[in-house]
């Protein structure tokens, strides 16, 4: 199987105010269970790897949150919708997917390729179809193993 090439996405938060291009966004979606992902919005964090190719208009009314010790979270700071986490580490971007105009429609083509943070990921919620799992000391290992 061979992974489709990076996309250019484009796409702003609830008000407007910031809009994000991604230059090189996956063409595949992930989600993340953990408990400070689902705190943060309520249920799982759905996102697109964005890597470090980000241009934000409107940074200013951007808020940032050091949620980790290698990971921020940031938002709007007028409609509150969620923007993305980034890695302090490397700079990469996990970009909220309902943000991108493209990804928001039912045939967008995106598909969930990875979910994270299963063993947090409580019982009242499930997604459908097929995709590869781990564990957090599973991601972790993987991380440090230079496999992601």
């Amino acid at each position: 199987m061979t992974t489709p090439s990076p996309t250019r996405r484009q796409g702003h938060c609830l008000c407007g105010a910031i809009a994000i291009t991604a230059n090189h966004a996956a063409s595949h979606v992930d989600a993340c269970h953990c408990r400070m992902c689902r705190r943060w919005g309520g249920g799982p964090f759905v996102e697109i790897d964005c890597g470090t190719d980000l241009e934000i208009e409107g940074a200013e009314k951007m808020t940032v949150y050091s949620s980790s010790e290698w990971a921020e979270r940031a938002f709007c700071g007028d409609c509150g919708s969620h923007l993305f986490y980034r890695l302090k580490g490397t700079g990469e971007h996990m970009v909220c997917a309902g943000l991108f105009d493209d990804a928001t429609d039912r045939d967008a083509g995106l598909t969930l390729r990875r979910q994270v943070f299963i063993d947090q990921k409580p019982d009242y919620y499930s997604f459908a179809g097929d995709s590869e799992t781990l564990t957090g000391a599973e991601l972790f290992a993987m991380i440090e193993a230079g496999e992601e």
